[in-house]
């Protein structure tokens, strides 16, 4: 699958945060995929069991140990006028536990990220298998761990994903879960 322009909106108002995302899917699972960066002129591309790699170099996830230690990144889905209590309320949760969060445009590049250890972990729903499956083989070839958002294992066409370095994966998990637990999240 391929997305030409992951970051249609950031480019179109020529925000330079956007990228092209190809990935080669066989049986519903990722074994090929590269991400570009035309601004950065970076070249992120991984296949399965041969690791992951930015311009020719190995990468590798971050070892921040905990979310407070963290930087994270997620994205907004397009019908985020229709549920911004819900999407906005998770993004306070984790404003509130993590070192930082950021929302940058393109979850490929996010995925990217996460995979170079430049963020720590990442959460999105909504998305469309074209802007993840490439991104989702570079976390895992670079040593990540992605699931559902329950936590339960990836599904690339449910579009609800976390992914990250690892060591901080269970506690995004239990603030995910607490905050759709809660009495009234939404």
């Amino acid at each position: 699958m391929f997305d030409p322009i992951d970051g249609t909106n950031n480019y179109a108002h020529g925000l330079p945060i956007f990228c092209a995302s190809l990935a080669l899917e066989i049986e519903g699972r990722g074994e090929i995929g590269a991400i570009y960066d035309p601004t950065r002129r970076e070249l992120f591309v991984a296949e399965r069991g041969g690791g992951a790699f930015l311009n020719g170099r190995p990468m590798h996830v971050s070892t921040a140990p905990t979310l407070v230690e963290s930087m994270l990144v997620t994205g907004f889905p397009y019908d985020i006028h229709n549920r911004i209590p819900e999407i906005v309320g998770l993004f306070g949760e984790f404003v509130g536990k993590a070192r930082a969060v950021r929302r940058l445009g393109s979850a490929a590049l996010d995925l990217c990220y996460v995979a170079a250890g430049r963020m720590d972990g990442f959460w999105e729903q909504g998305l469309n298998a074209w802007d993840i499956a490439a991104g989702v083989l570079l976390v895992e070839e670079a040593g990540g761990r992605v699931t559902s958002l329950d936590g339960g294992p990836f599904i690339l066409r449910t579009g609800r994903i976390v992914a990250t370095n690892g060591p901080i994966h269970d506690e995004m998990l239990r603030v995910v879960k607490k905050f759709y637990e809660s009495p009234s999240p939404i």
